[in-house]
């Protein structure tokens, strides 16, 4: 069987969530980092909506993060990322992780773009992220992981954007009323799995040597 090619993009959080998901799943893909100035034509002849992550194997496309996730958690699941121990719970896992999409990403982007900008509403915005974060904060209070004592596809569907809005304004963010949050985030930081996804490689072009990822 051909190995999968993953278009991604290192700084990505969407992309950086496939790159997670087949770290832990124990999968080997193709690894094709792209310059989203220069998309490469490989790509957009596969996928033209010309973002990434795109999953590329055999006759199958697999361009939304969340699908490449649970694709590759279905081939494989070691450490049980899908709590296939209470089938009731994958539902409730993807249901979160919709509405961190629709809800919290939305206002992440509106805070970053404020402060990035020396908006006025930069306050409001951060003021909102916390509301949504709120729910997280308590769940994580209770356990280790959003989930449960052990971590599921809602921690590293959610961590590319809670970094991000750890990273508008630190120093800020080192005394926020999220103690448990900023726990949870430096048990990431210190899992060298973290490090392997966020390793830097060479933009991909056509003559490069193929760079084998997982």
């Amino acid at each position: 069987m051909t190995i999968p090619i993953l278009y991604s993009l290192r700084q990505c959080p969407y992309a950086m969530r496939a790159r997670l998901a087949i770290l832990y799943a124990g999968q080997t893909v193709v690894l094709r980092d792209v310059d989203m100035m220069n998309k490469p034509k490989e790509m957009l002849s596969i996928s033209p909506k010309g973002t990434v992550p795109v999953l590329h194997f055999e006759d199958t496309v697999i361009e939304e993060s969340v699908d490449v996730m649970l694709w590759t958690l279905t081939q494989s699941d070691p450490r049980n990322l899908l709590y296939h121990h209470d089938l009731l719970q994958l539902p409730l896992m993807l249901d979160l992780i919709q509405k961190s999409d629709s809800e919290f990403v939305q206002i992440l982007q509106k805070y970053r773009a404020a402060s990035r900008y020396h908006d006025d509403n930069e306050m409001e915005y951060r003021d909102k992220c916390v509301e949504w974060l709120s729910d997280i904060e308590e769940r994580l209070s209770k356990h280790a992981f959003i989930m449960g004592e052990s971590a599921s596809i809602v921690d590293y569907a959610l961590l590319p954007f809670i970094r991000q809005f750890s990273r508008v304004d630190k120093k800020w963010y080192n005394i926020a009323p999220l103690p448990h949050l900023r726990a949870w985030l430096i048990r990431h930081y210190n899992d060298p799995i973290f490090s392997k996804a966020m390793t830097i490689y060479p933009k991909w072009n056509r003559n490069a040597e193929p760079v084998i990822f997982g």
